[in-house]
């Protein structure tokens, strides 16, 4: 499956981004989806996740300010990230499984500073 994110870009603090991951499939075959992120010198985090139909889940960290979402019709996944704050920049990268396996984005740079 390819993966295409989308929506990155420099943003000042308590400012609001929403990425976009563009899949190849259509994304009710995929049985995880996930936002995951990577800052400099850092590992790469999960930040939000969609299991099966209905299951999300989210870093402690983004709680309340990211939304993860979906649209069957364009098979697209969504990051709405809200309240942005310097330590959220990254590159934030989609990520799916499905019976075939696991399949990553190329990444789109988030960049959080006034």
């Amino acid at each position: 499956v390819q993966l295409a994110e989308s929506g990155g870009g420099l943003v000042q603090p308590g400012g609001s981004l929403k990425l976009s991951c563009a899949a190849s499939e259509n994304i009710f075959r995929f049985n995880h989806i996930g936002w995951y992120r990577q800052a400099p010198g850092k590992q790469r985090e999960s930040v939000a996740n969609i299991t099966g139909m209905s299951g999300y889940t989210y870093l402690d960290s983004v709680k309340g300010r990211f939304t993860i979402s979906r649209d069957a019709a364009k098979n697209t996944v969504y990051l709405q990230m809200n309240s942005l704050k310097p330590e959220d920049t990254a590159v934030y990268y989609c990520h799916v499984d499905w019976y075939l396996g696991g399949s990553w984005g190329q990444g789109t740079q988030v960049t959080v500073a006034s």
